[in-house]
């Protein structure tokens, strides 16, 4: 009796088994397989939100066949407790498994709304948009200038919105303190900053904010970011350059940034900044005499006076040797390390050449033709700018 006993619960013991494992593998295949969603949505996920009531979200709006499966899975993997808040783009048929890894990886959100408060070489500005899942493109929804007097009603009607993204948007070439009288126009930080940051200190980039974060931390951010920048960018610079420290590098950077706006010509505009310097020639740029008259508080908003370029401040190369003794707005990366490893050039010259690009010239004599040619498209367009690098 008791071997049959024993033999039986041999039998419901084994069977038990299968089924818990058949259960297992029903279950992984459930949370790995594609998802029921037939079309995208937009998943917020709030600050301190539980794993529980989000994966009982995630089953009422049908991203997910089991919420019950979706929370063990998160506790196998060992990301239950990594649930970051923010809005994130979920796509049909997204698995458990890439819905999991939507909502704790990054934090980075990917649907809703995005504010982006864009700071650029001559204004300050807001985009608002918003996510289409239909074709998972943003869509403007408005725009206006940074500190605008009444806000947009576009704006007002999501501003506490908590899934609303604030993203700060720092173009090459600004200056600092056009980078500190545009935060102080961002009514979703707080806090004063008390001094300009120096020139050429802060990077610029995309910083995604919280509402709510501190002015003098973004700068921080800025600063700490430029500095790593500047120094990777140091310790791998060509042999032989003319300047002994990396801010004086940053000063050459800065000067290259406000030169050309076309990426492939960093290294060429360098290569002819650091001709001049090892021949003993004035640089004679145009940006460091705009930034001598406005020490970088806003635009000049029209062209330079002969008299201008004759007049003698700390940063005209056209009157002083060398570099000028600060960067004259804050350089983006690649014009550091264009700075740090310049093309090797005879180049000596360059002008505008109609394009948005320059024309080079390693003599005097082909620069003066690059000119003519480059006063000849003026003429026809009836208007006057800069002429690049001048002769002696």
């Amino acid at each position: 009796m008791w071997r049959s006993v024993a033999s039986n619960a041999l039998t419901l013991f084994i069977v038990i088994l299968i089924a818990m494992a058949a259960l297992v593998a029903w279950g992984r295949n459930e949370f790995f397989a594609p998802g029921p969603l037939a079309s995208p949505i937009c998943l917020e996920v709030e600050r301190g939100a539980s794993l529980s009531a989000v994966s009982r979200n995630l089953e009422e709006r049908g991203a997910i066949s089991d919420a019950r499966i979706f929370r063990i899975g998160a506790e196998y993997a060992d990301r239950a407790d990594d649930l970051k808040f923010g809005s994130y783009m979920v796509p049909a048929a997204a698995s458990m498994s890439e819905v999991l890894e939507a909502i704790t990886a990054t934090g980075k959100s990917t649907c809703g709304r995005d504010l982006n408060f864009r700071i650029g070489v001559t204004k300050a500005d807001v985009v608002l948009s918003e996510l289409d899942l239909t074709t998972n493109f943003y869509a403007e929804v408005a725009r206006f200038d940074a500190g605008a007097d009444p806000l947009p009603p576009e704006y007002l009607d999501v501003s506490d919105d908590p899934a609303l993204v604030f993203r700060i948007t720092v173009a090459e070439g600004v200056t600092s303190w056009q980078v500190v009288d545009a935060l102080l126009k961002a009514d979703f930080l707080q806090g004063s900053v008390e001094t300009v940051p120096p020139e050429g200190s802060l990077a610029p980039g995309g910083y995604e904010v919280e509402r709510g974060a501190e002015r003098g931390s973004l700068i921080a951010e800025m600063t700490e970011k430029q500095a790593a920048i500047l120094a990777e960018a140091w310790a791998a610079r060509a042999e032989g350059l003319p300047y002994d420290t990396p801010e004086e590098a940053l000063i050459m950077a800065s000067i290259i940034e406000k030169e050309t706006g076309v990426p492939d010509e960093r290294g060429r505009v360098a290569s002819v900044f650091v001709n001049r310097l090892q021949q003993g020639m004035r640089l004679q740029t145009d940006p460091t005499v705009i930034y001598g008259i406005t020490k970088g508080e806003g635009v000049l908003g029209r062209g330079l006076r002969q008299s201008e370029l004759r007049r003698e401040t700390p940063w005209n190369t056209y009157v002083i040797d060398g570099l000028p003794p600060t960067p004259i707005a804050n350089p983006g990366a690649e014009a550091i390390r264009a700075a740090m490893a310049p093309d090797e050039t005879d180049y000596l010259f360059f002008v505008a050449d109609g394009t948005g690009g320059h024309a080079f010239a390693e003599t005097l004599e082909e620069h003066n033709e690059n000119v003519a040619r480059w006063r000849a498209i003026e003429a026809e367009r009836g208007t006057e700018g800069e002429t690049g690098v001048q002769g002696d």
